[in-house]
């Protein structure tokens, strides 16, 4: 991935951090015939191992588990994407004073490498699914369980699924949130960001204030 210095994040905690808040993560994989993406939602084991650990499953019928499988410790990758938002040269001051701007785009992402291993325990499987509806169902006011359905239709579920679990051996992070532009401009781009008052612009407003030093941490 490209990453130039000021935008290159390298704190662990920032990085598990968005794949928290963002697990829903594109796996990708070398096939004989060429790269095999899937989007998976993930759990993430964060003090497993120097980088921390990936959790997910697939279904049976998804052939890119027997590729995992066929290949011993190969090399995946999964990203994830943080906000992300169109940012015009309207906003910036430097747009008055030289006209010397152009737009771009602002967005966060993590990529994670590592040796990926496929999971064929009921028990495994079963404790998967559970711990990752608890984490998504919690913050509701009436939370779903697994425990909801029929026995012998869950059952029947994890038939259908294999595990994965990727050990990650690199773990790199990229915030391009204006941090390359001059604090006039980056104070532009929160007040232009705030006003359009989109949920994800919002966002991005607090990582240029956060990331950029404009008006905050």
């Amino acid at each position: 991935m490209y990453q130039p210095p000021h935008h290159r994040e390298t704190r662990p905690e920032v990085m598990h951090d968005l794949i928290r808040t963002h697990p829903l993560g594109l796996l990708v994989s070398n096939g004989p015939e060429g790269p095999v993406a899937d989007l998976l939602p993930f759990l993430l084991d964060a003090g497993e191992g120097p980088h921390g650990r990936l959790r997910a499953h697939l279904s049976k019928a998804n052939a890119h588990w027997g590729l995992l499988e066929a290949q011993s410790r190969l090399t995946v990758l999964a990203v994830f994407r943080g906000a992300d938002t169109y940012i015009t040269p309207s906003w910036y001051e430097t747009k008055r004073e030289t006209g010397k701007v152009v737009p771009t785009w602002n967005y966060a992402i993590v990529q994670a490498r590592g040796t990926a291993r496929v999971i064929h325990d009921r028990d495994w499987l079963a404790g998967q699914i559970a711990e990752l509806t608890a984490l998504h169902e919690g913050g509701r006011d009436e939370p779903w369980h697994v425990t909801d359905a029929p026995e012998k239709f869950v059952e029947a579920q994890i038939k259908g699924i294999v595990g994965l679990e990727i050990a990650i051996t690199d773990l790199q992070g990229k915030w391009k949130v204006s941090q390359n532009r001059p604090a006039a401009d980056r104070a532009g781009v929160v007040a232009g960001l705030e006003a359009r008052g989109d949920t994800a612009d919002a966002s991005m407003a607090d990582m240029v204030r956060a990331f950029g030093n404009t008006g905050g941490t």
